[in-house]
């Protein structure tokens, strides 16, 4: 059985990056009935938040990336930790090193100085002496000498470490017996029974230190698929300000979370040419060994069309549902799908969305100057004036094929184009020259609100003069 994880750190909020290790870890699980399992690693206790792991939870149930069982939190761990340290101590597969901070930094300067790499020179490796006093020492793990660690990696392919080119022997424990982030890793991976690990790139260098901690304990080696990074517009590492921001800031800027994660998918993902991804068609065709092995791009382009697709067809009551996040309240307007319908043709977002809801659904507090000058001239003003007093004459009119014909009649009585009407009342409901089909507008508005919203202009433009 396939088992994955996904293993954030609650230093910070969980961005993009993180989300698309996620969605390939749980694809790939859920594509071959396995777990997929959340860890958070919070053993950093001066690092961590709260507020941080709570919105890493809060990220997954939004994009529907449900995990197995509840999170397992590293920091509940320690008593496991400080068994299998002790195990390696008695094993003699690991020691204590008492070497101090400042022997380690005029070590490492000695070397600097020879021009050789900066390490550790293990000289408590074999250690039988007395310890010195006033020391409170580390834990070292005896790393293989001499020996090369390969492993396959399902991406990259063959990896092949010396290991005296790349590692010391490395510490597990800090001298506060806190243990070290190769190590607990390697034990929870273990002890979770994971069977492959995806994860970003720049953990590479991580494994070959990982697989000594596994041989050290006899555990199973997991998979390996290390993720190339992704990159901005320029090839550069992503910044916030290019789109590696907190993944619930997304639902802020009205990204419905299918749109999201279709994204990702496609960021180091492809099925030939396909572009639009369901969840369904992802547990389908998705397999780590297909990830490109180089990093892909960030294109924020790509996302607004995707989100664009994603909201054209999503279902009424999702979208009426969705822009109550956004402060749009319609589920008991009887024109709310008239209103939906002639929104979601334009909007790539669901905050451009709401905000154009708003704008038809509450009376203009302002009118744009330029547009009031420009098409406001004093003839266009008594057309308004008329189109008022004979819309109070109409009755029987609901939808919008009954305000177009009723507007079609009012131009031929009174010899006028639509051009001659449009852009004045465009105004007068929605304070500017932008808006979806007049005819969606009047009948949401209806028609003691189209009145109402005339006159409020008429007498706007009486005390400007």
């Amino acid at each position: 059985m396939v088992v994955t994880r996904f293993a954030p750190s609650p230093t910070g909020y969980l961005h993009i990056g993180g989300l698309r290790t996620a969605l390939y870890n749980y694809l790939w699980a859920r594509k071959n009935h396995g777990k997929f399992l959340l860890r958070i690693e919070d053993t950093d206790l001066k690092r961590n938040s709260k507020e941080a792991a709570k919105a890493i939870e809060e990220a997954f149930n939004w994009t529907g990336l449900s995990y197995d069982g509840d999170p397992i939190y590293q920091s509940q761990r320690f008593d496991i930790y400080k068994e299998y340290i002790q195990k390696l101590l008695d094993e003699n597969k690991a020691y204590y090193c008492y070497m101090t901070k400042e022997e380690l930094d005029e070590l490492r300067k000695e070397q600097m100085a020879r021009k050789e790499r900066p390490r550790y020179d293990g000289r408590y490796r074999d250690f039988k002496g007395e310890p010195p006093k006033g020391v409170e020492p580390v834990v070292r793990i005896k790393v293989p000498q001499g020996e090369t660690i390969e492993f396959e990696d399902g991406i990259k392919g063959k990896v092949s470490v010396k290991v005296d080119d790349v590692m010391d022997d490395f510490i597990i424990a800090r001298s506060d017996g806190t243990p070290t982030y190769n190590f607990v890793v390697a034990i929870d991976d273990a002890l979770m029974g994971i069977t492959d690990v995806i994860r970003g790139d720049d953990h590479l260098s991580n494994t070959p230190k990982q697989i000594v901690v596994y041989k050290a304990l006899g555990f199973d080696i997991p998979k390996f698929y290390h993720v190339p990074m992704i990159l901005n517009p320029q090839g550069k590492k992503l910044s916030k300000r290019d789109g590696a921001m907190d993944v619930m800031e997304y639902k802020r800027m009205g990204y419905l979370p299918e749109a999201l994660l279709n994204f990702l998918v496609r960021l180091g993902w492809s099925y030939g040419d396909q572009e639009i991804f369901s969840m369904e068609e992802m547990l389908r065709l998705f397999d780590p060994h297909d990830i490109n092995k180089s990093a892909s791009a960030y294109n924020a382009e790509k996302l607004l069309w995707l989100n664009a697709h994603y909201i054209k067809n999503a279902p009424y009551e999702r979208l009426i549902k969705e822009l109550e996040f956004f402060g749009v309240h319609i589920d008991d307007h009887d024109k709310k799908e008239i209103l939906i319908d002639s929104l979601k043709e334009r909007s790539k977002t669901l905050k451009e969305m709401a905000e154009a809801a708003l704008k038809i659904l509450k009376e203009p507090a302002s009118y744009d100057e330029k547009a009031v000058k420009k098409f406001l001239k004093e003839e266009n003003i008594e057309i308004l004036k008329k189109f008022k007093e004979a819309l109070k004459e109409r009755e029987n009119l609901h939808l919008p094929v009954d305000y177009e014909e009723f507007v079609k009649e009012f131009l031929d009585k009174n010899e006028l184009k639509l051009k001659n009407l449009a852009q004045p009342l465009r105004i007068a409901l929605v304070g500017d020259t932008v808006s979806p089909s007049i005819y969606d507008v009047l009948s949401i508005v209806g028609k003691e609100g189209i009145i109402k919203r005339i006159e409020k202009l008429l007498n706007h433009l009486q005390e400007e003069n």
